[in-house]
């Protein structure tokens, strides 16, 4: 195996609720004015993430796992997940508000969609004033009340918001409601699954006059229906020092600015790791093999690499991998 940063050419999702800063902001390639999402590095199938730079050109990530296993994956990893990409990497742009939402956990997922559970976290990269994101309900809330409250289209009166900038960063367990505010551009850090239980969408309908779908019975027995304090994520900003952020069982998100050159060890760490760039720029390099990443782009170090030089004039970076 060739070991070098590997870049995946993006994939742009539209959205009913997407606008322009995936490609004004993050300069990705696109005409369409309703960019919602930006798929950095995808297992999930239909979706599935192409190599646009390097040796590994054109193929895709499913070809590289197969053919590299757990010198690409991490042993353990590869073990546990076989052909499958443990986690899905976004960018996300939401010039209105996304539908109340929620995900189910692993067990309920396996069961009736056959799929893992979605635990997933965020981090702010540009947000308008005054924007916020709905994170849980603002008290503990009764299935009764709930439903009751959802039919009179009164939930948002249940639910809690927060007015964030950037740097903010936020936790989402399984099971609790939440939706990203219009305004908000931010990374988003997941388990590999796109199994989502919409409970309310402001109302809107498209074109044809018709709404989308909600999952009202389908959600009922994943909601948390208590307040927790459990999602604001603190960290320390330290230049060219990582700086935890979340950690989970399914993903580690660490904050990592630098400036001038920094060797990252990675000997002994048995996963792959994923750098995404949320400002400035910097080359990243394993041996002789280099990679520029610039604001909104993703790179895949495979997990090979014991030794990345990274280099930045002034760089922010999240970096990504399971413990």
């Amino acid at each position: 195996m060739i070991i070098y940063p590997i870049k995946f050419k993006p994939i742009l999702q539209e959205k009913i609720w997407g606008g322009n800063k995936l490609r004004e902001i993050l300069s990705k390639e696109t005409d369409k004015t309703n960019i919602g999402e930006s798929w950095e590095i995808s297992g999930v199938q239909g979706n599935i993430s192409v190599v646009e730079n390097g040796a590994e050109n054109g193929k895709t990530l499913v070809d590289l796992i197969k053919e590299y296993k757990g010198l690409l994956m991490g042993n353990k990893i590869y073990s546990d997940f076989g052909n499958d990409f443990p986690l899905l990497i976004k960018f996300i742009d939401a010039k209105t508000d996304l539908s109340v939402q929620l995900h189910p956990d692993d067990e309920l997922a396996e069961k009736r969609h056959n799929s893992f559970g979605k635990t997933e976290m965020w981090y702010v990269m540009q947000a308008d004033k005054g924007s916020k994101l709905n994170i849980g309900f603002k008290r503990n809330v009764s299935q009764e009340e709930y439903l009751e409250y959802l039919e009179k289209g009164k939930i948002v009166e249940l639910l809690n918001f927060e007015e964030v900038q950037k740097g903010d960063s936020v936790f989402i367990n399984t099971g609790k409601v939440h939706a990203i505010g219009g305004g908000v551009l931010l990374a988003e850090i997941q388990q590999t699954s796109d199994i989502t239980y919409r409970i309310y969408d402001w109302d809107r309908v498209n074109e044809n006059g018709q709404g989308r779908e909600l999952h009202t019975s389908l959600a009922l027995d994943a909601i948390d229906f208590e307040k927790k304090d459990d999602y604001q994520l603190n960290y320390e900003n330290n230049t060219n020092s990582s700086a935890e952020i979340a950690s989970c069982e399914y993903f580690t998100t660490n904050f990592l600015p630098v400036q001038g050159s920094l060797t990252k060890d990675y000997s002994s760490l048995d996963s792959f790791v994923i750098y995404m760039c949320v400002d400035g720029g910097a080359k990243i390099s394993i041996g002789n093999y280099s990679e520029t990443i610039e604001k909104g782009q993703t790179l895949l170090i495979p997990a090979a690499a014991e030794y990345v030089q990274i280099e930045a004039i002034k760089a922010e970076l999240l970096e990504v991998y399971i413990k």
